[in-house]
C-alpha cells in the first residue's frame, strides 16, 4: 500500500539544503544547466545515453563532448572554467544509480512524454525518498508527468524551468503539480531567487507556462500586424527593439536568434492546447514562415532565416545582411524606410515618455505599436488567472525571459490605466471583467509605491500589496521621494536604514565626472563627521559605469589645457584613495559594466559585492589612454604583493603590463578576481 502525500516526511524548505546535483541530459540546455549549477558550488552529475556509435569505447562520450564544448563555447556558460571540475559524467546505462546520493535531480531529456517517463521510471528504481525531482519541460504538462509514479515522488516533484542560455537569461519558472508539496514549491522559489540568482516565478501547469505563453503571442502578434501594414522587417526589429525598452534584436531578428523551428513548435503547442485562447487567431503560422521551414533556413543556426548573411562587403567593409521580403518571400537588402514616430523617439530619453509618444504617432509606426500594444494589453490581462492569479508574476516573467525593461502591467501604466482600455476598444480586443471593476473601485494603476515598497493590485481583494520578490531589497526608484541626504546633478546619496549611506551615480551611463568625484568627497567627509556607520556605491542600473567622462578629458586634451587636465586626473586620484583611507567602510556593490574609473573606484573600495555578471577592466588603452584614477598604482602594488624574495618577478609584471595595456575586460566577477 503506498504512502499518502499527508503521510510522507517533508523536511522544512529552511532546513533543506541543495548540495550535489544530478542533470538528466547533456542537451544545450541540460549542460548549461550543469554549468549554472558548478557556477553556484554545487557538485554536479551529468548523464546522458550512451554512445550511438557501437566502436566508441569510452561510454560517457556524448556528456563528455557536450561538457567540452561548453569549456569552450562563447558566450561562456561557466563564470571560471576551473569550474568545470565540479561536474562529473556518466551515462544512464552505468551511473544511474549514483542519484541516490544527490539531491535534487533535473530531468533535461528531449522534448517527448514517452521519453520523460522512461527517463523517470529509471530514477525511481535509485531516487532516495526525499530527493527532489524537476522537469525542465518548457510546455509539456507537469501532471501528465506523474502519471505512474510514487506518492514520494509525486510529492518531491514539480517543473523548473530555465531560460536559455542558463548562465544568462534571469527567469527560473516553478511549476508545482496538484501533488506537489507546498514545502517543495517554497524551497524552490527560495533557492532559485538566494542561490540560483534568478527571477523566480511561481507558475500554473498551463500550456507554455507564464513567459512563453504571453512572449511567444507578442511575437504572433507581429507577425500578423507586420502583415497587415506591409512593413519591412527591419523597420518592425526597430518598433520593436531598443525604441519600446526591448533588446536590439527586435522581433524578427529574435525568431532567428531562438530558432524558427523551435518557434513554430511553440506557435503550434500553444494553438493546439489552449482552444479556448480568444485569441487563437494569432498563434496562425503565417505563409512566410512555413516557407522558410519548408526550405530549412531555421535562423541563426542555418545562417539563414528571416535574415541571411552574404560574402559581400558594404564600403566600411562590413558584412552586407539582406532581409526576406514577406509578400515575395525573396531576400535582398533592406529597403531603407524612414519614419517619423522612430526618429523622434530617438531624442526622448524616458522610457514612459517615448511609449507614450509612439502610440500618438499617425504613421505606420504608430499604427503597429498601437495594435500589437493594445493585443499585449488585452492578452495579458485575459490571461489572469488562467496561467497567474496576479499581475506582478506575468511582468517578472517577461521581464527576466525575454529580457524586456518592463511587462506588460507595467507598460499600461506608463500610459495609464483609462488610456489603455481605450486602446484594447479601439483595436478591436477584449477587456477582463476584473480590468473594469478595477477602474469602478477607483483603481488607476497597477502599482504604486508605498513607503518606498513596489506594491501590485490584488484583483482578489481589490487592494495594493508588497510585491513579494522585492521586500528583502532596496530599490532606489521607490524612495526617490524621499529626501536625499545630498545631491548634485551627477550624484545622489540616499538613507537606505541602518545607518548607511547609498552614493548611486544619475550622470549619463553613470559616467564618472566632477560631480561624481566631488559628491563622493562630500559624501564620505559627511559620513565621517555625522557618525554614519558606512556606505555603499551602487545603483539599480543595468551598468554600474561606463567609465570616466572621456569627453570631458578629450576636450582638454584638444584645447591644450594641461593645467586643467592634470588637476582633473589628480582630483580623481586623490578621490580613489579617500575611498581607501576613509575612517568608514566604503562598500561597492556592481553589476553589468564596470569599466575605467568604475573599475578604479571598486579596486580602492574596503570591500566589493559583485555581481557575477559583472563584466570588469581598465579600458582606457583602447581608446588611447593609461588608466588615470589609480589603477596603474594599484596594480604594481598587487604586483609587488606577489613578489618574493628570489623569486621571478617578470611573469607575474607581463601579465599585468599585458591586462591594461590589451584594456582587458573580465567577463565574469570571478574571471575579474583571477585578472586582479
Amino acid at each position: 500500500m503506498t504512502e499518502t502525500v499527508s503521510q510522507i516526511k517533508m523536511i522544512s524548505a529552511k532546513k533543506r539544503r541543495v548540495q550535489r546535483v544530478a542533470v538528466l541530459g547533456s542537451g544545450v540546455m541540460g549542460t548549461g544547466i550543469a554549468a549554472q549549477m558548478a557556477n553556484i558550488g554545487k557538485e554536479v552529475l551529468l548523464l546522458d545515453i550512451l554512445p550511438r556509435d557501437e566502436n566508441e569505447k569510452n561510454r560517457n562520450a556524448i556528456a563528455d563532448a557536450s561538457l567540452k564544448k561548453a569549456i569552450k563555447s562563447k558566450p561562456a556558460p561557466f563564470y571560471d572554467n576551473r569550474f568545470a571540475k565540479r561536474i562529473t559524467t556518466g551515462n544512464f546505462d552505468d551511473d544511474m544509480s549514483k542519484i541516490k546520493d544527490v539531491d535534487w535531480i533535473i530531468e533535461v531529456v528531449v522534448e517527448r512524454l514517452d521519453i520523460k517517463k522512461s527517463v523517470f521510471e529509471q530514477v525511481e528504481k535509485y531516487r532516495k525518498p526525499g530527493t527532489l525531482i524537476t522537469s525542465n519541460t518548457s510546455g509539456i504538462p507537469i501532471q501528465m508527468m506523474t502519471e505512474g509514479r510514487s506518492d514520494d515522488f509525486k510529492a518531491h516533484f514539480c517543473g523548473t524551468h530555465f531560460f536559455n542560455p542558463p548562465r544568462y537569461m534571469r527567469l527560473f519558472e516553478v511549476i508545482p503539480s496538484s501533488h506537489t508539496h507546498s514545502e517543495v514549491v517554497d524551497f524552490f522559489m527560495s533557492f532559485g531567487d538566494k542561490e540560483v540568482g534568478k527571477q523566480t516565478v511561481l507558475c500554473k501547469d498551463t500550456p507554455a507556462f507564464i513567459a512563453n505563453r504571453v512572449g511567444v503571442y507578442a511575437m504572433a502578434k507581429c507577425f500578423q500586424v507586420a502583415t497587415e501594414l506591409q512593413l519591412p522587417i527591419t523597420i518592425v526589429d526597430k518598433l520593436t527593439g531598443k525604441a519600446i525598452g526591448r533588446p536590439n534584436t527586435g522581433t524578427f531578428r529574435l525568431a532567428d536568434l531562438v530558432g524558427l523551428d523551435v518557434a513554430v513548435n511553440v506557435l503550434n503547442g500553444i494553438k493546439n492546447n489552449c482552444p479556448n485562447d480568444e485569441q487563437a487567431d494569432s498563434f496562425v503560422i503565417p505563409d512566410y514562415l512555413n516557407f522558410l521551414i519548408e526550405n530549412k533556413f531555421l535562423g541563426n543556426k542555418t545562417k539563414q532565416g528571416f535574415y541571411k548573411k552574404t560574402k559581400e562587403r558594404d564600403a566600411n567593409g562590413r558584412t552586407i545582411i539582406h532581409a526576406l521580403d514577406l509578400e515575395n518571400k525573396s531576400y535582398g537588402v533592406a529597403e531603407k524606410v524612414k519614419l517619423k514616430s522612430l526618429e523622434t523617439a530617438k531624442q526622448i530619453e524616458v522610457l514612459s515618455k517615448r511609449i507614450k509618444s509612439l502610440l500618438k504617432a499617425e504613421d505606420k509606426g504608430g499604427q503597429f505599436l498601437r495594435k500589437t500594444f493594445a493585443g499585449l494589453f488585452s492578452y495579458a490581462a485575459n490571461r489572469i488567472p488562467e496561467i497567474a492569479d496576479h499581475l506582478y508574476s506575468i511582468d517578472d516573467a517577461l521581464r527576466a525571459g525575454f529580457a524586456w525593461q518592463v511587462g506588460p502591467f507595467e507598460y499600461w501604466d506608463m500610459i495609464g490605466l483609462e488610456a489603455g482600455m481605450e486602446l484594447i476598444t479601439q483595436e478591436g480586443e477584449s477587456i477582463p471583467e476584473w480590468i473594469h471593476e478595477m477602474k469602478k473601485a477607483g483603481k488607476t494603476a497597477f502599482y504604486q509605491i508605498e513607503n518606498g515598497k513596489k506594491c501590485f493590485y490584488n484583483i482578489a481583494n481589490q487592494s495594493y500589496e508588497e510585491v513579494p520578490s522585492l521586500a528583502p531589497y532596496v530599490i532606489l526608484d521607490n524612495i526617490r521621494d524621499q529626501k536625499p541626504v545630498l545631491q548634485n546633478p551627477e550624484l545622489t546619496a540616499h538613507d537606505i536604514g541602518d545607518g548607511v549611506l547609498c552614493l548611486e551615480f544619475t550622470s549619463k551611463a553613470n559616467t564618472i565626472g566632477e560631480g561624481v568625484l566631488a559628491g563622493i568627497n562630500e559624501a564620505i567627509q559627511l559620513a565621517e563627521d555625522e557618525g554614519w556607520k558606512g556606505i555603499v556605491i551602487g545603483n539599480n542600473d543595468a551598468n554600474f559605469s561606463v567609465g570616466a567622462n572621456l569627453m570631458m578629458i578629450a576636450m582638454l586634451a584638444y584645447e591644450q589645457d594641461f593645467e586643467q587636465l592634470n588637476m582633473a586626473v589628480n582630483y580623481f586620484q586623490q578621490t580613489t584613495m579617500r575611498c581607501r583611507y576613509s575612517s568608514i567602510p566604503v562598500v561597492i556593490a556592481t553589476q553589468g559594466y564596470v569599466f575605467g574609473g568604475g573599475c578604479e573606484t571598486l579596486m580602492h573600495c574596503d570591500a566589493a559585492v559583485v555581481g557575477a555578471e559583472s563584466y570588469i577592466g581598465l579600458v582606457e588603452a583602447g581608446v588611447g589612454l593609461i588608466p588615470g584614477g589609480g589603477g596603474t598604482k594599484e596594480f604594481a602594488l598587487r604586483a609587488s604583493d606577489e613578489f618574493v624574495k628570489g623569486g621571478v618577478q617578470i611573469p607575474t609584471l607581463i601579465e599585468r603590463f599585458k591586462t591594461i595595456a590589451m584594456a582587458s575586460v573580465a567577463t565574469s566577477g570571478y574571471e575579474a578576481f583571477n585578472k586582479g
